[in-house]
């Protein structure tokens, strides 16, 4: 049995989330998971202490046990140390609910989110990205993926679900980056999200005039059956709007440039497509894809991890990122693997928080990882790697530019 420590609580040690070249793995949150796998940490924002959890096993604890609350943030005096200067996500959606609350939530937005749903989806989703690529080919060599293909298929699929007309997707083009971003401060994140929220409300609005197969329409229907409120259906909207255009635009281009980077899996990919579920999977493991942690728990009791006891009252982070490279449960966690076997991956959470929009954004990933590789069977990187230029003071990591030639 495992002995819990009881001796004074160790010194914070701060984190100061630095930009990253390329798919580099935060060396500090490496140096927590082999050396130090429950340390206390600061964080460049916010107020006090808290605990990080990074080993595989203790992230699923902490993200599945009931003693630990996303609600009870929204209880406390002070803003816990954080990420940034600004909340990002609404307290009235999911991400600062709890079980029964969540529970509710999730069930009405999941009827957005099934099979049916998917089946309806991936049809266009692959019509937006013949189009997008047909565009690719007429710019001609060198293109930038970003601008012409990354940046447009996301945003275009998401606000196929939602149900944003394709007359309007130019209006949320740039709201996602405002508001997923520690760079460009409290102020001008209020006034985007403002805007985003009008444009919501306007649409839920519309829907409930026009029901179509979407989102807004399931969220209008919810709203009038009093299944969900006026700001909960503004702020689950706004998350998936946001998260889907954003998040997916930078992951499938890591994706592409890891591929572009070891050119022996994509020779591999190219040989037996049949492998393409299987290396999205691994890559999404392997693909480091935020910049330190996402939002924290309160603990509600004491409890023991990894020997290490948290109090009641205690912010504790789970970094599903380092339980992606967690050598106890991967073998050569850093070497892609399309072979793996080991344990389901994390990238898209663990437990109540898991993303509901897991299924989409797998899918999404498919068509455009199929797109790209088929139209372009000479595809390479128009820049040495040392020369590509990344975001900086981005939540979600991923290139400025990926400029390909064929």
């Amino acid at each position: 049995m495992t002995d819990v420590t009881t001796a004074e609580t160790p010194p914070a040690r701060f984190w100061e989330i630095e930009d990253l070249r390329g798919l580099d793995f935060d060396p500090l949150l490496a140096d927590f998971l082999h050396n130090d796998p429950v340390p206390r940490i600061r964080l460049p924002h916010g107020e006090g202490e808290a605990w990080l959890v990074t080993r595989y096993e203790h992230v699923r604890m902490v993200t599945s046990d009931p003693r630990f609350s996303r609600r009870a943030l929204v209880e406390r005096q002070t803003r816990a140390t954080g990420m940034t200067g600004h909340t990002v996500a609404s307290h009235a959606g999911f991400n600062y609910t709890d079980p029964p609350e969540h529970t509710r939530l999730r069930k009405v937005v999941t009827r957005a989110f099934t099979g049916r749903s998917m089946k309806r989806l991936r049809p266009l989703a692959e019509q937006t990205c013949a189009r997008l690529l047909d565009e690719v080919e007429r710019h001609g060599a060198p293109a930038d993926l970003m601008a012409l293909f990354h940046g447009p298929f996301p945003l275009a699929v998401v606000s196929d679900l939602v149900g944003v007309p394709e007359e309007e997707h130019h209006r949320l083009a740039a709201w996602p980056d405002l508001v997923l971003s520690s760079g460009p401060g409290p102020e001008r994140s209020r006034q985007v999200k403002a805007e985003l929220t009008a444009y919501i409300v306007e649409l839920l609005e519309r829907r409930r005039r026009e029901p179509r197969e979407d989102l807004a329409t399931v969220l209008a229907d919810a709203l009038d059956r009093g299944e969900i409120n006026r700001d909960e259906a503004i702020s689950v909207t706004t998350a998936i709007q946001v998260s889907g255009a954003h998040a997916v635009r930078n992951n499938s281009a890591n994706m592409v440039y890891a591929l572009l980077t070891h050119p022996e899996h994509l020779a591999r990919l190219r040989a037996r497509p049949e492998l393409l579920t299987q290396a999205v999977d691994e890559l999404l493991r392997f693909i480091p894809h935020r910049n330190g942690v996402g939002l924290p728990r309160v603990a509600t009791e004491d409890v023991e991890v990894g020997g290490v006891l948290i109090r009641a009252g205690e912010v504790v982070y789970a970094s599903y990122l380092a339980a992606n490279w967690d050598p106890e449960v991967y073998d050569d966690p850093d070497v892609i693997d399309f072979d793996r076997t080991a344990s389901a991956h994390m990238a898209f959470g663990h437990g109540p928080h898991h993303c509901i929009g897991a299924q989409l954004t797998r899918m999404e990933s498919e068509v455009m990882l199929s797109g790209l590789l088929g139209r372009f069977p000479q595809l390479r990187l128009a820049v040495a790697p040392e020369e590509m230029v990344w975001q900086r003071k981005g939540l979600i990591r991923g290139p400025q530019s990926l400029p390909v030639t064929w």
